[in-house]
């Protein structure tokens, strides 16, 4: 049974993000301080983690940050606040899916699984041999999860390494922003393409010589991004 840590402080919240994920098959623990939440995301292995961003203790963007240098598991950060800016900043640190309150539990379970689903595949796809792409300097390991540039290795978070490694696995075609959010994400692109244009914009910070005349991925204006070989 896959299991989930929730760090919540308003517990009537929590306590109803568990109810439905509990009907939905997961095991799930609730921790309401976020010093003690991300104690438990280390030491522990859980499959999936849903923090609010605002905690007692350590804040959740802490959290994320925290777990992402260690783990891949993935990470949906909870919020009350719409300002873009703690969106990108919770998405820059590595979350991979980023919900406002108020929202519907059915909305956040569907999430879950879709999130939990691309995971096992990626963990779960055991091929004899790393398959390796490359193009010109950049290396991708789709096995290994890693990242070279000029033999220099990356640090990538778990969507910008699927957003990276979609794009080289289909050079020189435009894809719209919300092509990729339905690709990446795993769920109909509503609301939320601008996490499509941060995760871009991160990628090219990390693989590109000069991030204003970017080598490998193009903005095609007005349509979206290209991969250019």
């Amino acid at each position: 049974m896959s299991k989930i840590l929730i760090v919540e402080d308003e517990e009537s919240i929590a306590e109803l993000e568990k109810d439905y994920l509990e009907l939905s098959g997961f095991e799930v623990e609730i921790e309401n301080d976020g010093t003690e939440g991300l104690s438990k995301a280390l030491k522990e292995d859980y499959d999936l983690l849903i923090l609010d961003l605002m905690l007692p203790g350590t804040d959740g963007l802490e959290i994320c940050k925290k777990v992402r240098e260690v783990k891949n598991t993935p990470i949906i950060m909870v919020s009350a606040k719409k300002e873009d800016i703690d969106k990108i900043r919770g998405l820059g640190l590595g979350a991979d899916d980023y919900i406002t309150k108020p929202f519907s539990p059915s909305e956040m379970v569907a999430r879950v699984k879709a999130h939990m689903a691309r995971y096992e595949r990626l963990i779960g796809s055991g091929q004899p041999s790393n398959e390796i792409i490359e193009i010109r300097g950049l290396k991708i390991d789709k096995t290994a999860r890693r990242v070279w540039i000029n033999g220099e290795e990356k640090t990538f978070t778990t969507k910008e390494f699927d957003l990276l490694t979609f794009l080289a696995q289909n050079p020189n075609h435009v894809f719209t922003k919300e092509e990729l959010f339905s690709k990446i994400w795993d769920m109909e692109s509503i609301g939320d393409i601008a996490t499509v244009t941060v995760h871009i914009k991160k990628i090219r910070e990390k693989i590109e010589f000069n991030t204003a005349k970017p080598q490998y991925i193009e903005t095609i204006w007005g349509v979206g991004y290209r991969f250019k070989v």
